[in-house]
């Protein structure tokens, strides 16, 4: 009788083990699925070190039309200033299409998609602080402001980012703590601020890129 009782006592403690290591297990499914239903991650490392070349090869050409017409940047025409936010642009613009690419490539890879709710509020959360910074940031130049433009477009891109790294890879948020540091720096030694927009938008996203790319696109 008694070793029945204790057989009995050790098959409970047996199932109620097994149930409990099931349940854990369940949960962190369950964990891992509405992370991924709420998170973004076709986001591609290799857009971002692009995206950094693409800024360097900007700023390679902002600086020759500085320096080879002028010996001081302060006293800068309106045409050339407009050659050189034409310039900003592009990077931006091509900065922009390689990240559509990459994503549309690395989703279809990853059987997801591109344009659903995630990546709609990811968008949403990051552009919001973008094109806020990007309006005050005109309406400075309009007004003849030219000294900020670096630190403020460091700061306001920093942002976006912070923004946006709750809905995908949350290291996103590292690189814009990083962009708001410099952009802060930045606007405390404006006479600096083209070698920190070198360093924010070229080579923060040149390592950042390739850290992502190590980690999760390989």
């Amino acid at each position: 009788m008694q070793n029945s009782v204790i057989f009995i006592y050790f098959v409970f403690q047996s199932t109620f083990k097994m149930s409990k290591e099931d349940y854990l297990n369940d949960l962190t499914a369950i964990k891992d699925l509405m992370n991924k239903s709420s998170r973004f991650f076709s986001l591609s490392g290799l857009s971002g070190i692009l995206a950094g070349i693409y800024a360097l090869i900007g700023a390679i050409i902002s600086y020759y039309l500085v320096h080879t017409n002028y010996t001081n940047p302060l006293t800068l025409d309106s045409r050339t200033f407009t050659y050189i936010l034409i310039t900003l642009a592009s990077v931006a613009g091509l900065s922009m299409i390689t990240a559509i690419s990459l994503s549309t490539r690395k989703a279809k890879k990853n059987n997801e998609k591109l344009w659903n709710s995630t990546s709609k509020r990811l968008l949403t959360a990051f552009l919001i602080p973008l094109v806020s910074g990007g309006v005050y940031i005109l309406i400075k130049l309009n007004n003849h402001h030219y000294g900020l433009t670096g630190a403020l477009m460091l700061i306001f891109y920093g942002l976006a980012l912070v923004n946006a790294s709750k809905y995908t890879i949350g290291n996103v948020k590292y690189l814009g703590y990083i962009e708001i540091i410099l952009g802060l720096i930045c606007a405390a030694y404006p006479g600096l601020g083209f070698w920190f927009w070198v360093a924010g938008f070229g080579f923060a996203h040149i390592i950042y890129g390739a850290l992502i790319y190590v980690k999760h696109d390989r």
